[in-house]
């Protein structure tokens, strides 16, 4: 009985909503399209704002992208591997290039070939050969570039193209303090016994001289031997020569300088697109002063 009467109740109920919303059907309808409009109205407004805000976004993004790519720096020049900028150089130049743990490559050459890798946007490699073996991988082909305090001379030039020159330096004579087998920088004879690195420039300008001429590797090996009187002299770059006697209390740098080196980094033949690249490097760092600020954290570590 009581589930009838709430069904009845129900039922009235029903009726006397249909009957007010029919006497006022028109005014309702009404109401109900002007909202509906005005619904519609704010959903393409809102659409419209949200579209431009996601348009504004992207191209925030897409500066910011870009600005990040002229930071790090990109490049199509293309190397001997993808995604790398291949250095060699002989780790026995301090401070251009020398090692501090034995195996890591450090110095004023790495420095900036690590700016030169960062605005071409390629990860750096650096392979520790030889000097002879680092100009003759760039020669043929099997390295990007090299950076080992080399300097340009016509010979050198007929093989490789070289950037424009970023530091200069003075090469002078290292000897035993204690035979003092040569006693000034014009006291070297045609029986003098110089020890060289084979390949660079000191190497070179001895021979040209008509010097007995011992070739070494590495400074550190004419150094045990000036220091066991089994060459009477050593000529090489004076920032190097000043790291050599700091480590060997038993050497010593003679007044004056022999000539003026200049250096620069060594590119294969015709590789100008990279050659621009590095010049353009090597123009800001110099403009900047770091190379002087590089050669002098090298100096005084």
């Amino acid at each position: 009985m009581k589930k009838f009467m709430v069904l009845t109740l129900s039922a009235a109920m029903v009726l006397s909503m249909a009957a007010c919303g029919g006497s006022n059907s028109g005014t309702g309808t009404a109401d109900t399209a002007a909202q509906s409009d005005a619904a519609e109205t704010q959903a393409q407004s809102e659409a419209a704002d949200s579209s431009e805000a996601s348009q504004e976004s992207e191209a925030a993004q897409s500066t910011g992208d870009e600005s990040s790519a002229v930071q790090e720096g990109s490049s199509d020049v293309e190397t001997i591997e993808d995604g790398k900028l291949i250095m060699v150089t002989e780790a026995g130049f301090a401070p251009y290039e020398y090692t501090e743990d034995g195996s890591t490559v450090v110095g004023v050459d790495v420095d900036i070939a690590n700016e030169i890798a960062k605005a071409m946007g390629k990860e750096l490699e650096i392979q520790n050969m030889s000097f002879d073996g680092a100009l003759l991988a760039v020669q043929q082909g099997k390295a990007d570039f090299a950076a080992a305090g080399i300097s340009v001379d016509p010979e050198r030039d007929k093989t490789m193209d070289f950037s424009i020159e970023y530091a200069t330096s003075r090469q002078v004579v290292v000897v035993n303090k204690d035979t003092m087998a040569v006693e000034s920088v014009d006291g070297i004879t045609a029986d003098t016994k110089v020890g060289v690195q084979a390949g660079n420039t000191a190497d070179l300008y001895a021979q040209d001289q008509g010097w007995q001429v011992t070739q070494y590797s590495k400074f550190m090996e004419a150094a045990m031997d000036l220091a066991n009187n089994k060459i009477d002299c050593i000529v090489m770059d004076s920032l190097p020569a000043e790291q050599l006697v700091a480590k060997n209390d038993k050497l010593t740098i003679l007044d004056g300088e022999l000539f003026t080196d200049k250096y620069a980094i060594a590119v294969q033949e015709g590789n100008t697109a990279l050659l621009d690249e590095i010049n353009a490097v090597l123009e800001q760092l110099i403009a900047d002063g770091k190379i002087d600020e590089y050669t002098l954290n090298h100096t005084t570590e």
